[in-house]
């Protein structure tokens, strides 16, 4: 079974010899090369050039033996796509070039010609594809992303990272329509990016619901996963779908209903209750903490055996952290991790 295969499998609920590993936010500050490549690119210049975008994405399978990678990209080339362009402090932090404040701001959006507007995004995930064939002996799963659209929409109101998202929610409540059509533009253009990058090659699609979190129950359908589901039903089987709604796995009604095959799993829960309470046929995929890994070795290979010791037998399951790597991991600690994963018996005592 070639490490494609086997994500895929889990993918789909099937059995496997070992769980299938790859990690959230594979590219960042904690690999050297990427930080000798940032003293000489902004982040724009390599998301925009593919041949950077695949020389980062290539950079952690070049070091540890992953079954799958996430191609180098943003969230927010969505809002930029649709007309309102984002950079990041020197501070720290995301901030949009403006805050949408009006009906008129969200009529200014254009969802047309998506596939166009990010072909630099199309031609990477090719890229990577040619080189992962030139360089690497055995088959990996490339992985395409996107942010679900309650997530973008708080970026795109907010105009910038938030603590407490309190604009968005205001508009969720007291500016209905105004949401929803935000929300529908959104969609409408993330079906358009998702069909891109299928047709572009990847394997697998993730949506990132980062912000779920900050919903009551009782809006999460309405304000989220309605709008995910429709993005789902666009994709229709082709690949398989990973919905990543941190902090709402006890809300997996919700979840399920998205039609997602695969769910993201925060390091917060129990997953093998999650996965236990889920439908056989949907997997789950997570849950180590990612602080584990600015840790050392030691506590880094029992806290992930603890993982795989819980989901010990089960199908359906995909190695990962609980959200996405940190600056300050440890490669020697991910090493030592990726190891344990692709060493471990799936069946043994």
């Amino acid at each position: 079974m070639t490490p494609r295969e086997r994500f895929l499998a889990a993918c789909a609920s099937e059995p496997v010899d070992r769980p299938p590993i790859w990690i959230m936010r594979q590219a960042g500050r904690y690999l050297p090369e990427y930080r000798a490549l940032k003293l000489e690119k902004t982040f724009h210049e390599i998301v925009k050039t593919p041949e950077l975008a695949c020389e980062v994405t290539m950079q952690p399978l070049r070091r540890f033996e992953l079954d799958a990678a996430i191609v180098f990209s943003d969230i927010l080339v969505i809002p930029e796509a649709l007309g309102q362009p984002y950079h990041f402090r020197e501070t720290g932090g995301i901030e949009m070039e403006f805050a949408l404040e009006s009906d008129e701001d969200v009529a200014k959006l254009d969802a047309s010609d998506i596939g166009g507007k990010l072909s630099y995004v199309g031609d990477a995930i090719r890229t990577i594809r040619a080189q992962m064939e030139k360089e690497l002996d055995s088959e990996r799963a490339l992985i395409g992303f996107c942010g679900s659209p309650w997530t973008l929409a708080t970026y795109m109101i907010e105009g910038q990272s938030s603590k407490d998202y309190k604009k968005s929610r205001e508009w969720f409540y007291a500016e209905r329509e105004r949401y929803d059509a935000l929300a529908e533009t959104i969609t409408d253009a993330l079906i358009g990016y998702a069909e891109m990058q299928i047709e572009a090659g990847i394997d697998a699609f993730q949506i990132f619901d980062s912000w779920g979190g900050v919903l009551p129950p009782a809006a999460f359908t309405e304000a989220s996963t309605k709008h995910i589901k429709r993005v789902v039903d666009a994709v229709d089987g082709r690949v398989p779908v990973i919905v990543f709604s941190k902090g709402m796995h006890e809300h997996r009604e919700a979840l399920v209903a998205t039609g997602a095959d695969v769910l993201g799993v925060t390091w917060t829960a129990d997953m093998r209750a999650v996965r236990d309470a889920l439908p056989a046929n949907i997997a789950v995929q997570g849950n180590l903490d990612p602080v584990v890994l600015n840790t050392t070795a030691e506590i880094t290979v029992r806290e992930g055996r603890r993982v795989l010791e819980s989901m010990r037998g089960v199908d359906g399951f995909v190695f990962n952290l609980g959200h996405g790597i940190q600056p300050q991991a440890k490669p020697e600690n991910l090493g030592a991790l990726v190891d344990l994963v692709t060493s471990w018996d799936q069946e043994g005592a």
